[in-house]
Parts: C-alpha cells; structure tokens; sequence
C-alpha cells in the first residue's frame, strides 16, 4: 500500500499525501512514496503545474514520533531520515514545475515546512501551522531557516521557530506565508483552478522562472537544507530528544 497517490488530469498532476489514519505523519515509507509521486509529476511532459494536497482531517501532522525508535536507533538511521526529508523539499523546490499547496487542518513540523516549499499555497479556514521541533529537541528542515527569515525577517522567523506559536490560516494570510483562504469545500478547487492557469503559461518561462527564483538568487537555500540535515542529526541522537519525545508521547496516553 502506497502513502502517496498520484492523479493526473489534463495538464495537472495532483499528489496527494494519503495516511489520513495517522494525519499523514511522516514516517520512512511515506518520504518514500511521496518522493516517487513528485519525481514522477515533475519529470512527466503532459504535467505543467502540480498540487500537493493530502487525505482526510489533515494536511501532515508532522513526523510520526512513533517511528522515532527506528529512525534514531543508528547513525546510517538517522541519516535516512533526515537526507529522505530535505530530499522531498529538493522535489518540490528544484524541480521545473510549479507546486500549488493545497492545505487544510493541521500542518506541523514537515508539514508546515512543506507547505513553505510550495510555489503558491491556497488554505482552508481550517488550517492550523505550528513548529514544535525546538520544544521536543528536534531542528527545523525543508529550508525553512532560509525561507522565513527571507519572507519574515529574522525576529518575526525565530519567533516562529523558537515559540512555535499556532498560526490559523488568516494569520498565515497576512504573513504573506499563503495566497489564498477559502472554505474547506472549495480549497482543492480553487487549487486546481490556480494550477490550470499555472499551466497555461509559457513551460520554458515558468520553469526557467523557478529555476531562477530557487537556485540561482536564492543559492543560500541549498547550503541551508545541508546545514539543516547536519543539525537534525546531532538533534535526533541527542539523548534530550528522547526524553522529549518520551515525555510526550506518555502525556498523549
């Protein structure tokens, strides 16, 4: 069973996180899976914009912190997981397509992150975006430590990180951080809208446009998804993390 699906209609592709059971939480198969589905839609001509959108009461509700005995258990473990995460942005980001976010209820951690990652993002009312990584002693990936200081300034993004105060979608709004908010209802259709009008546009310009935008003015971003991983495994094999993580998880109970 796939995590990922991946449909495509007309000249847009729409990748959808599929594990509603667990909010979509990211977990070893489902970076596998949905690193497969954004190769696939990048790399397939008839495809000229992607949504990313996922299944049931969420968008991702982060890492699953169920799997976080397998994915700390050993360096070549821990380089796994964070080398499959900052690929996924590499997917998104990199890649000659434009992504259109189409978010709903929660996205935290990597979900939050992914939804950084997307060219264009439409939100439903419901949309709630945290970052609890710096209370449970996991670091920030997916760019972001480049993406919102660019977007915010440096106050307003360690204030993002470091609190991980929860962000509505209206909030998000004003930040500048989405595009789009309606009603549940009409978010993927609206996504799919802007996406087809993405895709009527020039391919050469579009991806020459991103191409530009993602690697060359903003060639920090690329040092910063490396400097991330590096912190994300000291973090990950930080005995504090555990505990944390531990911590949490009873407190769930």
């Amino acid at each position: 069973m796939s995590y990922v699906t991946l449909i495509t209609e007309g000249a847009v592709s729409v990748v959808t996180l599929n594990r509603p059971e667990r909010l979509n939480a990211i977990g070893s198969q489902l970076l596998a899976d949905l690193h497969a589905a954004l190769v696939a839609a990048q790399d397939d001509p008839a495809t000229g914009a992607i949504v990313f959108t996922g299944a049931g009461r969420a968008f991702c509700a982060g890492d699953d912190l169920k799997e976080f005995g397998a994915q700390s258990a050993s360096h070549a473990a821990v380089a796994a997981t964070c080398d499959g995460i900052q690929q996924i942005t590499r997917d998104i980001m990199f890649g000659p397509k434009l992504v259109i976010g189409a978010v709903h209820g929660f996205a935290v951690g990597g979900g939050f992150e992914w939804l950084l990652n997307c060219d264009m993002v439409v939100a439903a009312e419901s949309l709630v975006a945290f970052f609890p990584e710096m209370a449970l002693g996991h670091f920030v990936t997916g760019g972001v430590t480049h993406l919102l200081p660019q977007a915010l300034g440096h106050q307003r993004a360690m204030e993002l990180i470091v609190l991980g105060d929860r962000q509505d979608a209206q909030a998000l709004h004003r930040l500048g951080l989405v595009n789009r908010v309606v009603p549940l209802d009409a978010m993927l259709g609206t996504a799919l809208a802007l996406a087809e009008q993405v895709a009527s546009r020039s391919r050469l310009a579009t991806s020459q446009l991103k191409q530009v935008m993602t690697t060359q003015l903003s060639a920090q971003l690329a040092g910063a998804l490396e400097h991330e991983r590096q912190a994300a495994m000291r973090c990950f094999a930080d005995a504090d993390t555990a505990r944390r993580i531990g911590a949490f998880a009873e407190a769930k109970l």
